[in-house]
């Protein structure tokens, strides 16, 4: 840590120096599923293996989230730990958080093989849609297997940042990336794979960002792993997850949004295409909102990315006592975060059609339209959500683990899935249930600013009696 001066360097050198490999590897692991996507939306496949991927994706956004409860929490507090200068609380940490990944992969694995069916309907699949369906078993079958090399390699990556190592946890998901890249076309359309051919070349990426995260463990700057430090202690596990427990709900409030949304496109996508005589009016719908909900991630994983960066200089910080540098820490990632917001509002309100046409063309006018609407609604609360996302991970770094999760699960469950539903339910409209994203966006930014406001108040506070202290 030494090496970086958490404690003494310039916040906006840390912040960028932190925050931009970071913001790679965060966008880079959205960018998994999105690739898949665009090349998928250009083959023959188009919307319904597009479809069939919006079925299948909240499964790996369960997978992260638990890659990440246990990563963001096991990173969190190694550096903690480091700042209080506990260094085999340190390596227990990482060790146990090494242990943990290695158990919840292979448990959520067998766990996928044995309820595919179940969790294919509940996530929005139809057997009465053949071809949709066909195309999320063949999807979710081989992205399944490759679960283990995800959790981990995406786990591990939170704890080679925290070590000082940013720039080859980004080097890790980025191999893995470009190799996904290259494999897609390979497979998809030279091999004739299709559908399958893109879960293929994306389980081969995820493995290569396994074994460099593995590599590392031999050659960790500031933490060891060992027989001691892998053995399972129940109050650093108890630690680890309080901390990334903020992490885990904000993946798995997708995986709810998802869930009921995709359930409620299938069930009124019909009523609402129903006029326009469209033979496959539910697959219009969910190859859509797969569309917007994955460019929504791409955003979300920029701007979580930079608060994740500066998550060891807080968390060091916070630990060393050095309260101020906390607070300033906390003013340079949220300037960024609002800019950043700003510039997608810009482009999703002003090029909704430059957009979607990233994913393949449709010929289909009612697609058109409504896919132009769902980027301009839907998105519209892009900057709020750029400084709510922040929040919850700026609160956990200060190891406020009860106000970052309620604050994640604020905007993602408690208001916005009953918006959607009872939004759908009065209008039996997939238009109307669009608005419940920037309804729940507004009244979670009135709490993320009441909570950011009362940490920084009593960040003061402990300032103003560490001073008193010091002077007596």
């Amino acid at each position: 840590m030494k090496n970086y001066d958490l404690g003494t360097g310039k916040i906006g050198q840390l912040v960028r120096h932190f925050s931009v490999p970071c913001v790679i590897s965060m966008l880079v692991a959205a960018l998994y599923n999105i690739v898949d996507q665009i090349f998928i939306g250009w083959s023959p496949a188009g919307a319904f293996g597009n479809a069939a991927t919006n079925i299948v994706y909240p499964f790996t956004v369960l997978a992260l989230g638990l890659s990440l409860l246990v990563g963001d929490g096991a990173a969190a507090n190694f550096s903690l730990e480091c700042g209080r200068r506990k260094r085999d609380r340190a390596d227990k940490s990482v060790g146990n958080g090494f242990l943990l990944l290695v158990i919840l992969s292979l448990l959520l694995c067998l766990i996928g093989f044995i309820f595919k069916s179940q969790i294919l309907k509940l996530f929005g699949a139809s057997p009465e849609e053949k071809t949709c369906y066909e195309f999320a078993v063949q999807y979710f079958t081989v992205i399944c297997s490759g679960l283990p090399f995800y959790m981990i390699g995406q786990g591990m990556n939170a704890s080679i940042r925290a070590d000082g190592s940013p720039k080859y946890a980004m080097a890790c998901t980025l191999a893995g990336a470009i190799t996904n890249l290259i494999l897609d076309p390979l497979f998809i359309f030279a091999f004739n794979m299709g559908v399958k051919g893109a879960a293929i070349a994306t389980v081969i990426g995820q493995a290569l960002t396994f074994v460099m995260s593995i590599a590392y463990l031999f050659h960790a700057k500031n933490f060891k792993i060992s027989k001691k430090s892998v053995r399972l202690e129940t109050s650093i596990l108890s630690r680890i997850i309080s901390i990334g427990m903020a992490s885990l709900i904000v993946q798995l409030s997708i995986v709810v949004i998802i869930a009921v949304n995709n359930n409620l496109l299938s069930k009124y996508g019909y009523e609402t295409f129903a006029s326009t005589g469209v033979a496959f009016g539910s697959v219009i719908p969910l190859a859509v909102v797969g569309i917007v909900m994955k460019v929504f991630g791409i955003v979300v994983s920029i701007v979580i990315g930079i608060s994740l960066g500066g998550q060891p200089i807080i968390g060091f910080n916070m630990g060393a006592g050095n309260v101020e540098r906390v607070k300033e820490t906390i003013r340079t990632i949220t300037k960024i975060v609002l800019a950043i917001g700003t510039v997608f509002f810009l482009i999703f309100e002003l090029a909704p059609d430059f957009v979607i046409s990233l994913f393949g063309k449709n010929n289909s006018p009612e697609y058109t339209e409504y896919a132009r609407l769902c980027v301009r609604i839907f998105l519209s609360g892009i900057i709020l959500t750029c400084f709510i996302k922040p929040a919850a991970i700026m609160l956990q770094s200060l190891g406020k683990s009860g106000k970052s999760t309620l604050l994640a699960l604020l905007r993602d469950v408690i208001v916005f899935v009953p918006s959607s539903i009872i939004l759908a339910l009065l209008s039996h409209n997939i238009v109307t249930m669009l608005w419940a994203s920037l309804i729940s966006d507004i009244i979670s930014f009135v709490f993320a600013i009441a909570f950011i406001m009362a940490e920084t108040r009593k960040i003061t506070q402990e300032l103003s009696i560490n001073i008193k202290e010091k002077a007596s």
